[in-house]
This record gives C-alpha cells, structure tokens and sequence, in this order.
C-alpha cells in the first residue's frame, strides 16, 4: 500500500496534562514519539504530514457515552465528585480525577475522531493518533485508564457511513470496551489479541466470547499465554487474523496499537518485540485498505516510544527494514544501549517458554477455526 499523505495527529495542547505521578499512564509518551520522528523528517515532505485534533463535540461523545456520564465525568474534572460518579468508576485508582481530566479524554478522543474524519473524506489513507487507544470505557463506565472510548466511537462513526470496519486490537489487555459496543452488530468485526484473561485485567475475552445474534462470529478473542514470543505471536496471526481480514474484506481498518504486550512492561507477561508489530503493520498495508491507528497501553515508556516511532516509519514509508535501523543507531533516542536504533534486538526462547506456550497456541487457534472460521466460510 502506497500512503497517500499519511497523517500524525498531534498537538502541544497534549502536553497541558498529566495523570498522577505514582499512575502508570504517561500522557508524555506521544510527545516523544512525536519528537523522535520529527527528527527523522518523517512529519514532513511526501511521506507524512502533522496535523492537529479537534477536540470531540458532545453530540459525538454521546453516540456511545450516555448524557449522565458525560456530565459527571466533567463535573468531577471540576472538582465535584459524588458517590455516582465513583459508581461509574470515576476518581477510582485505576482512573483518578486530575487537572484538565475532561478536556483531556476529549481531546484524545477528538484526535481519534479526526483521523476517522479525514479517511471518510479521502484526506488520508494513514492516521496515527498515539494518545488514543482508550479501548476499556463503557457507556457509563470509566475504567483501565480509560475515560472515553475512542476506539468504540470512531468505529461507530465510520460504520455510520456504510463503512465494514475492521477492529484490530494488540493492546495486552482485552478491548472490552469495544467488543462489548459491537457484541450485536456485524458491520464492525472485532479482534483481540490479549493476555490471557485469567492472568490479567479485565478478566475478559475468552475463545468463547465470538458476539450474538446476526453478529455471532464478528467478536474475535485471541487469549495468549504468559511469556508467548514473537514466532508463536505471529503464527497465530497469520492463521486467525489473515483470513478472516480477507473473508470479511473491511472498508477500513481500525488498530489500536497498545505497545504492553513487549517484554518487560512492567504490568503485563509476554514477551514480544516491536519486530512483531512491525510485521503486522506490513500485513495490514498489503490490504491496501485506510488504516485509523492509535496508541494505548505501554508502561515501560521507552520501549513503547520506540514501537510507535518505529510503526510510524512503517506506516509512512520510511522503514527499510533492520539495515536502515543499524544505520540510525541509537542517534534518535539519544541513547547508546541498543544500536539497532528503533527495532527490538531479537529476544532468545528458552526451551521450557517454548513447551508452555505452544501448546496453549495451538489450542486457541484450534478452538477459534472450530467455532469462528465455519461462520465466515472457512
């Protein structure tokens, strides 16, 4: 897929806010990731260009979110808070109230909407907005760092054109939030590759969990073992995601990029490399559909600016593989440690990693052709 002008969404507004100090989510991530490519000359010239959110309107908000909600996560952004609001998971640890909280979520949100926007009007091909990716808010819920979805909305929006969208999902955790929204509906599929749900939040997104009614076999849950690895990640990938991508063939694809899935973040359990993201970005483009891409999780900060700087050189055509990144060096990240520059070094598999994970591979996409891929004429 050759881009057509694709497009960074970011702005210095992000920069006004920040959640706690002791919370995991670091706001400063897409900054750095906007700095790092900007320094590449990659928000510039034919491959990419910057553009500025619009922060999302009410009437958008309240496509997903109900009006009860909306008004009570503002209020508490205000500094009034009530036992309602914290029923709805607001002011919780998980999602405190802090400074600029409401213009915040609706500006990332806004960002997300944007990038929907502009593919709807043959702006762009490519929109990448890293400070989206709220995948786990409900209609009237706040919760896994996530005040308002995103994901759901600009899903809904592009849907509301006639659009088959294509949900992708690699954040560690399910994107509940999001297959919940769609659990009915067969205009959006939704696919989600995750830890499994017994071992990490939301304790959802089981082989089982395939969506209901006219939708059943339109919600995909990818359930992966503690420390599975790139070889195992993309077998699975390329045995559940590739045909049913060419069976359901979407208008467009919307990809949340959640970057806590790679070895050493600190609130997760596998064991993945940015190379892996790498390789399903090249899959995704070879679709020659419009990609709406986004951030999402990520708690070990430089590991995940890497990933999306480096999914930002794919997505604008910058990307020439490991030789070009060993020419970068470390230059760009202002670091010596790793001098592949953006790529992950290639992390060894033990032997007994390799015995525990396989199997448990083997079992999910078994499990998935058995009661999905019938549905779709597989």
């Amino acid at each position: 897929m050759t881009t057509k002008n694709a497009v960074f969404i970011y702005s210095s507004e992000f920069e006004k806010y920040l959640y706690p100090p002791e919370h995991p989510f670091n706001t400063v991530r897409a900054k750095r990731v906007r700095d790092i490519v900007s320094s590449m000359g990659l928000l510039s010239g034919s491959g990419g260009s910057e553009v500025a959110p619009v922060a999302a309107e009410r009437i958008v908000l309240k496509k997903f979110h109900s009006a009860r909600y909306l008004h009570a996560l503002k209020t508490a952004a205000g500094g009034r808070w009530n036992a309602d609001a914290l029923a709805m998971g607001i002011g919780s640890p998980d999602c405190p109230i802090f400074k600029g909280l409401y213009e915040y979520a609706v500006l990332a949100a806004g960002g997300t909407l944007t990038a929907a926007k502009m593919i709807l009007s043959g702006e762009t091909e490519l929109a990448f907005n890293p400070s989206g990716g709220y995948h786990h808010a409900g209609p009237e819920l706040a919760a896994g760092f996530c005040y308002i979805n995103d994901m759901a909305l600009a899903c809904i929006v592009l849907a509301e054109q006639a659009k088959r969208v294509l949900y992708l999902d690699v954040d560690v955790h399910h994107g509940d939030g999001v297959a919940n929204a769609f659990y009915d509906r067969s205009d959006v599929m939704t696919i989600s590759f995750h830890q499994n749900p017994k071992t990490l939040f939301p304790g959802t997104g089981f082989e089982n969990e395939i969506g209901t009614g006219e939708a059943k076999g339109y919600c995909v849950n990818v359930p992966l073992p503690v420390g599975t690895y790139d070889q195992a990640y993309m077998k699975v990938f390329e045995a559940v995601v590739l045909p049913l991508m060419t069976a359901y063939n979407p208008d467009v694809i919307v990809f949340e990029l959640g970057a806590d899935a790679l070895a050493g973040d600190p609130l997760a359990n596998l064991s993945l490399t940015n190379n892996v993201y790498a390789e399903i970005i090249n899959h995704l483009m070879s679709f020659g559909k419009p990609i709406l891409a986004t951030g999402g999780g990520g708690y070990n900060v430089e590991n995940t600016v890497r990933a999306w700087a480096l999914a930002w050189s794919i997505f604008c055509g910058a990307d020439q593989g490991e030789e070009m990144s060993h020419a970068m060096g470390g230059v760009f990240l202002e670091s010596t440690e790793w001098q592949a520059g953006l790529r992950d070094r290639a992390l060894a598999v033990a032997e007994q990693q390799r015995n525990a994970v396989e199997p448990a591979i083997e079992a999910v996409v078994r499990n998935i052709k058995k009661s999905v891929f019938p549905i779709h004429g597989l």
